[in-house]
């Protein structure tokens, strides 16, 4: 039985770059960087979730024939690729913060239903959705507000 998702992928152009942006500018922690016979494992993930990586991997042999790699390789230069959701307490905060670091905003935070959404791309052009979940505002307030 599956219990937990511990690794997802995202595909970048140059991962040297991608390890700078991500740690550098998204704040992220390094988990690994290894080699392991010619692939270059290289992970990283939020400080206070451990137990998710996120491998940032170029799009090559092995992993792909290198036609296939060809192909992602010309999807992340168009910015077709989505990458998830990274979830933040302040949304207009967050996206401010990284504006100021040069990251690129496709759409400024928005109030939505669920909750405060901007989208902005990463260095390879991969975009993300920065969420402020209204369930995760609602219980903060409410912790917030009650009496010790």
């Amino acid at each position: 039985m599956i219990t937990r998702l511990s690794h997802t992928t995202i595909y970048v152009e140059d991962q040297d770059r991608a390890k700078a942006f991500y740690t550098d500018v998204l704040g992220l922690e390094v988990r690994s960087d290894e080699s392991l016979d010619g692939f270059r494992w290289l992970t990283v993930g939020p400080a206070g979730q451990p137990d998710v990586s996120i491998l940032l991997a170029v799009p090559a042999p092995p992993m792909f024939s290198p036609e296939d790699a060809a192909v992602v390789r010309g999807l992340i230069a168009k910015g077709a690729l989505g990458g998830g959701v990274f979830a933040t307490d302040d949304c207009r905060g967050t996206a401010a913060a990284l504006r100021e670091q040069g990251v690129a905003f496709l759409q400024e935070p928005t109030d939505r239903p669920y909750g405060v959404e901007a989208v902005f791309r990463d260095d390879s052009g991969n975009w993300f959705s920065l969420t402020e979940q209204a369930w995760a505002r609602s219980a903060a307030w409410e912790q917030r507000s009650t009496p010790d």
